[in-house]
């Protein structure tokens, strides 16, 4: 059985895993810390624990459960004095970590509650601060301000700058045939992850195939303007070469509503610039890697799951 590591956060990263798991394959999603917003930055803060939101939505995923019962795990309460805005699957992450201590411990406490297929595995087991240098100069502290800042973003960096990686996440990179990054937020879902410098330094010296998929869509605060190379010069710019040797990106036109609906967000497809990609050194793999769920453009979750389990 394949043993596949899939790195990121938010939306992407869970999207992947519902087409990933319907193959016969060993799964370990690793998950981003960095989040400060909302019920997890909430909930970190109240706390002092690592921000469940990531976690939560992977778990998600990847379980093996009755619908109604994910859609409990990811309800989010509107009502009632300091419940406002929690999801109850983040509510039951911080329990879990109560209980246990540990919250590496209590997410795999909670898996086997969720009959969650595969490893949820936090990036590390500390909370992580994500900031962000701007081209003026100016810092901007905190992952959910950083897409506001209305500046152009020149790097990021995490306090504490050099955290322990979790040893069951390096054990995973360790043992992958296939490790794939993204797709995600670029600034504040992937790169958090790839500045744990144990992660990254597992990453390159991995033999396994590694492949970056990139987003469909530009991100208004983050990769305005970004073609597909921009977003893997970004990557190199922070953590060097040879996180990945494979980039796919999608070549399917966009419909017109869409587009104009992502216009009005501050968003366009991001451009395969095929040869500037082939450039650094990487093989290009392009398909049509969209579809439209409920008036947004996600990606292919099984089209995706098959190119990585074939190539």
């Amino acid at each position: 059985m394949q043993k596949v590591a899939v790195i990121g956060g938010g939306t992407g990263l869970a999207v992947l895993l519902r087409g990933l798991k319907k193959y016969d394959v060993d799964i370990s999603a690793i998950v981003t810390v960095a989040d400060d917003g909302g019920s997890s930055g909430r909930l970190r803060k109240e706390l002092n624990i690592p921000p469940p939101g990531d976690v939560r939505n992977v778990l998600a995923a990847l379980a093996e459960v009755e619908p109604l019962i994910e859609q409990l795990f990811q309800h989010r309460f509107k009502d009632g004095e300091g419940l406002t805005g929690h999801t109850l699957g983040n509510l039951l992450l911080a329990g879990m970590t109560s209980i246990t201590g540990d919250f590496a411990r209590g997410i795999t406490e909670l898996s086997k509650v969720l009959n969650v297929g595969g490893k949820v595995l936090p990036v590390s087991n500390d909370s992580l601060e994500l900031a962000a240098e701007m081209k003026d100069g100016s810092i901007v502290y905190g992952e959910s301000s950083i897409p506001h800042a209305e500046q152009t973003i020149d790097r990021v960096f995490i306090e504490p700058s050099n955290p322990a990686a979790l040893p069951e996440t390096i054990q995973a990179i360790r043992e992958a045939d296939k490790i794939v990054i993204g797709p995600g937020s670029l600034f504040t879902s992937v790169l958090p992850n790839l500045l744990v410098p144990e992660i990254t330094e597992e990453i390159k010296q991995s033999t396994a195939k590694k492949l970056y998929i990139c987003n469909v869509m530009t991100q208004y605060g983050e990769t305005e303007q970004f073609s597909a190379s921009d977003h893997v010069k970004a990557i190199q710019r922070h953590v060097g070469n040879d996180v990945f040797d494979h980039v796919l990106v999608n070549e399917a036109p966009i419909p017109k509503e869409m587009t104009n609906r992502y216009l009005e967000e501050g968003a366009e497809a991001v451009v395969c610039d095929t040869k500037n990609l082939q450039a650094l050194g990487l093989r290009v793999i392009q398909d049509n890697f969209i579809r439209i769920e409920s008036s947004h453009l996600r990606h292919h979750a099984e089209k995706l799951s098959e190119i990585i389990i074939e190539l």
